[in-house]
C-alpha cells in the first residue's frame, strides 16, 4: 500500500504535465515549427530519397504521430507520392523548390488534435478523427543545416487524397457522413463533402479532419483531462463528506433540543399539578388550600335569658 501510493502521484503528476504541455502550446503553428525543429535534429541523411522514416517524437509529444520523406522536386512532379494517409498525384508542384522538399505527415492523435479545435471556430460541429496534416519544408542538400523555410504544394490538377479509412471508425454514424474539414493558415475552415467514404481531397498542403453536424439542442462538450476529473472527484468527495456531516450534527442537535423541550414541558407541568415547597431541608410537595372561609348569612341575635 505504501509503494502504491507514491505510485499514483507519479502517474498523475506524468498526466498534469502533458495536460499542461498542451496547454502552453495553445498555437497550431507552434506545433509545427517545434515539431519541425525535431524532425531537423533527428532526421537521418543516409536515408534514401523517397522512403518514409518514422520519427519518434520525445514524451512531452506523446500522443503525436511523425512520418517524413525527402523527395526531388522534379520527381515529386513527375511520379507523386505516398506518405501514409496522403496521396499525391501527378503534377504536384513544390513553390518554390530549388533541388529537395521534405514532407511531413503528422497524425496529432485524439488529445493534440483539440489545440486545432480550440483556435478554429467549429462551432455545431464535432471532430470525429485525429487531425491530419501534411506539410512541406525545404530539404536542400543537408536537411539538419539551420532551420528549412516551409514551402508549399498546390496539386490544382490531381488534387491530393487523404484517407480517413484507418484512423476512425465513425464511417457512417446513424446515417450521417461525416464532411472534410480543412484548416486554413488564416484561421478559417472550408468544409466539403466526402469523394468517397472516409476519403476528402485537398490542392494544398495543411490539417484535415472529419466532423459531424451537432444537434441544434446537443451542446458541444469540452473535454475533461483524467487529473482534473480526479481532483474534482476528490475535491466533490470531501465536499459531500463535510456536508454530510454537518447535516448529521444539525440533526443531532435537533433531536437533543426536542428532547429537552419535552422534558422542560413535562417538568412545568408536574410543578403546574403539584406545586412543591421546602420544608426543612427538603422539597416537599403541598396541596393548595380548597375549604372556603366561613361567613354568617345572617345577623345573630342573642335570646334574651
Amino acid at each position: 500500500m505504501g509503494s502504491l501510493f507514491p505510485l499514483t502521484l507519479i502517474i498523475l503528476s506524468w498526466i498534469s504535465l502533458l495536460s499542461t504541455e498542451a496547454e502552453e502550446i495553445g498555437s497550431a503553428r507552434l506545433l509545427d515549427l517545434l515539431i519541425r525543429d525535431y524532425i531537423v535534429k533527428s532526421f537521418d541523411r543516409h536515408l534514401r530519397t523517397g522512403n518514409v522514416q518514422t520519427v519518434n517524437l520525445p514524451a512531452n509529444f506523446s500522443g503525436i504521430k511523425v512520418d517524413t520523406a525527402r523527395f526531388r522536386c522534379g520527381s515529386l512532379h513527375r511520379y507523386g507520392a505516398q506518405i501514409k494517409e496522403f496521396y499525391l498525384g501527378r503534377g504536384v508542384n513544390v513553390q518554390p523548390c530549388a533541388e529537395r522538399v521534405m514532407l511531413v505527415r503528422q497524425n496529432l492523435g485524439s488529445n493534440w488534435s483539440s489545440v486545432y479545435h480550440s483556435n478554429y471556430d467549429l462551432s455545431g460541429y464535432q471532430l470525429v478523427s485525429p487531425i491530419l496534416g501534411l506539410l512541406a519544408y525545404n530539404a536542400g542538400t543537408d536537411v539538419s543545416f539551420g532551420s528549412p523555410f516551409e514551402v508549399g504544394i498546390l496539386a490544382r490538377e490531381n488534387p491530393i487524397k487523404i484517407n480517413f479509412s484507418n484512423i476512425t471508425k465513425a464511417s457512417n454514424t446513424r446515417g450521417i457522413r461525416p464532411l472534410c474539414a480543412s484548416f486554413e493558415g488564416d484561421g478559417k475552415v472550408t468544409l466539403r463533402n466526402q469523394v468517397s467514404p472516409n476519403v476528402c481531397v485537398a490542392t494544398r498542403h495543411g490539417h484535415f479532419g472529419l466532423v459531424v453536424e451537432l444537434p441544434p439542442s446537443m451542446p458541444v462538450r469540452k473535454k475533461i483531462s483524467r487529473w482534473k476529473l480526479a481532483v474534482g472527484s476528490s475535491m466533490g468527495a470531501a465536499l459531500g463528506a463535510f456536508l454530510l456531516g454537518l447535516l448529521l450534527v444539525s440533526m443531532l442537535v435537533k433531536v437533543k433540543k426536542k428532547a429537552r423541550m419535552e422534558e422542560l414541558e413535562m417538568r412545568a407541568y408536574e410543578e403546574e399539578a403539584l406545586q412543591v415547597s421546602m420544608v426543612g431541608h427538603m422539597r416537599a410537595p403541598i396541596a393548595p388550600g380548597t375549604r372556603t372561609t366561613p361567613t354568617i348569612e345572617h345577623e345573630y341575635t342573642p335570646y334574651p335569658c
